[in-house]
């Protein structure tokens, strides 16, 4: 059995759609509504969804999938699969036949979904999905192996699941700092999907992100909420790499974020440096010149499925490395954040219901293409 768990606070305006997107390929869905004080129950239900409603749940999306869970798994048949979908998500309509295929492999403890950005926010979120793309591309530059399970859209076999409540019980994983709530999901991390994924390597087990298995989000739809989005983000990951500490699994993740810092750096002051040139008049055809057109072509060739908006972009390149460098002070300040202990915590997007329309009307009906 596929059961498929669609975690909602307040999401009276985007679960439909979420609903629509996964009832034909799963065997349940159920919306996992998390102190909802709109309509999100109602419609749910109205869309051929059952409803779980949390009870006296502080530990937000965590907290809330961890008390659905801690009902469903003891019941589950340890074939059984887990959906975990997002409700401002949609998944396109192969995304469960294709992640089937992956767990043919014992091996395969999770697919996730490559994500892509919906249309709207203006240029922010142009350059959110242009993001988007890119990522994509690296993915498969690695062969679909997923450094995250995306917390958006995955797929779990049942018995993995119950691994790894079992491995945070006996010491085989980090402990939680909350040590009265253990689940599947570590209510104390801020990117509960990224040590999710740290887990299941953990104890063996692969994590993939196959052509075929797609999933539209939401973007950022202000420089605030990307701000406050990558922080979280980024902070969660330093300190989920902190809790694994230094192993076999998590190498390749500190090397991950350690190149970030360098890459982004030294493409700074790479780009500084040929503006300044540019500014005192001293350009010439030359080996910077030739590597120049060499990256604006490869930026523009690695956005073509964007369209020719996110083309144009990235053929500008300085309005994206001016967002890169937003992307990297998050980075830089989440480190810090981490080092100094700062307090962080997750945050809602609340969209105005005319944007929440538009968006919804660029859809699809099977979700990403």
């Amino acid at each position: 059995m596929i059961t498929c768990l669609i975690p909602a606070h307040n999401e009276e305006q985007r679960v439909a759609t979420a609903i629509a997107s996964i009832k034909n390929q799963v065997d349940r869905v159920i919306v996992v509504a998390d102190n909802c004080a709109d309509g999100t129950v109602e419609v749910a239900r109205a869309h051929g969804a059952e409803v779980f409603e949390t009870s006296g749940n502080t530990l937000k999306k965590a907290g809330a999938l961890n008390q659905a869970l801690e009902l469903l798994l003891p019941q589950s048949d340890p074939r059984d699969f887990f959906f975990m979908l997002d409700a401002d998500s949609e998944v396109n309509a192969t995304f469960v036949s294709q992640a089937l295929s992956m767990f043919r492999d014992p091996n395969v403890g999770a697919v996730g979904g490559i994500f892509y950005g919906e249309e709207g926010a203006g240029l922010i979120g142009q350059f959110q999905r242009n993001e988007f793309y890119r990522y994509a591309n690296e993915v498969a530059y690695r062969r679909y192996r997923a450094m995250v399970v995306t917390g958006t859209a995955g797929m779990f076999r049942g018995r993995v699941l119950a691994q790894v409540v079992a491995g945070r019980r006996n010491g085989l994983l980090p402990r939680t700092k909350d040590p009265l709530a253990v689940g599947v999901f570590d209510t104390a991390a801020l990117t509960e999907d990224n040590e999710l994924t740290l887990a299941i390597k953990t104890l063996g087990f692969e994590c993939v992100s196959p052509p075929g298995c797609h999933v539209k989000t939401e973007v950022m739809p202000t420089w605030k909420a990307l701000w406050r989005q990558r922080y979280r983000w980024m902070r969660g990951a330093i300190e989920n790499l902190t809790s694994y500490g230094f192993t076999k699994v998590t190498r390749k993740y500190w090397t991950q974020q350690a190149s970030l810092f360098v890459g982004a750096i030294a493409l700074g002051l790479y780009w500084l440096y040929f503006l300044c040139v540019l500014l005192l008049g001293q350009l010439a055809i030359s080996w910077w010149l030739l590597l120049m057109i060499v990256f604006i072509a490869e930026r523009v060739y690695t956005v073509r499925k964007a369209g020719w908006r996110g083309m144009s972009i990235a053929a500008v390149i300085y309005p994206e490395i001016a967002y890169d460098m937003v992307i990297l002070a998050t980075f830089i300040w989440a480190g810090i954040g981490a080092v100094f202990g700062r307090k962080q915590d997750w945050h809602h997007v609340a969209w105005p219901v005319d944007a929440v329309a538009s968006a919804q009307a660029s859809r699809t009906p099977n979700g990403a293409n």
